[in-house]
């Protein structure tokens, strides 16, 4: 049985941002981290530019599921994204998602995404499939470029994952053809410790 996050957390329209302890830029993304800020498996999936649905369902054996709790129109606004939001044209289109494992229900993953609200139905075929997948069904060349990364608490993210945090996350934007397609702000469940061993390595 999927397991369902707090009812506060599905009708609300906010986007669950971190409060951040830490931030870092381009230049810590390109240099990478002391591994006893982040672990080098942890770096691998936060710094490295491939899929993380498949990074999640190559870790867990088990096939990632979207739940879709958001497809909200705000028009021109910021949306308290990144700033890198003003490289996607409005109007715009905000889109939050959990990602869990389809056997048993558990949250790895959230994410908030910004489209162009004009071209975000011929990019989201599936709205229930991940972006990827969807992506990837109409063999779009894609760059994932990753320019920022975060650590930091999140109440509602605390809940849904079941963990006290902090939590690290990520924001990149999706290019096609030379253009900016989408913004996308990640964050990822400590649970999957699990499978990728500690965040940091004491002594490191």
């Amino acid at each position: 049985m999927v397991l369902k996050p707090p009812s506060s957390l599905t009708s609300t329209r906010a986007w669950h941002a971190l409060e951040p302890l830490w931030q870092g830029d381009v230049t810590d993304i390109q240099t990478g981290l002391p591994h006893d800020q982040l672990a080098p498996a942890w770096q691998m999936l936060l710094l490295g530019d491939g899929s993380p649905t498949r990074h999640l369902k190559l870790l867990t054996r088990d096939r990632t599921q979207v739940e879709v709790i958001d497809m909200s129109p705000i028009g021109d606004a910021d949306d308290g994204a990144p700033e890198l939001i003003r490289a996607v044209p409005s109007p715009r289109l905000r889109r939050q998602v959990w990602l869990h494992s389809a056997t048993s229900g558990q949250y790895l993953a959230y994410a908030a995404s910004w489209w162009d609200a004009s071209q975000v139905d011929d990019y989201l075929q599936n709205r229930t499939l991940p972006i990827w997948d969807n992506l990837a069904s109409l063999h779009s060349e894609l760059y994932r470029d990753v320019q920022g990364l975060y650590y930091g608490h999140s109440e509602a993210l605390a809940q849904a994952f079941g963990e006290p945090g902090p939590f690290w996350g990520r924001h990149y934007l999706f290019w096609h053809n030379g253009e900016p397609l989408t913004l996308i702000y990640e964050v990822f469940s400590p649970y999957l410790q699990r499978y990728l061993g500690p965040m940091r390595l004491v002594g490191g």
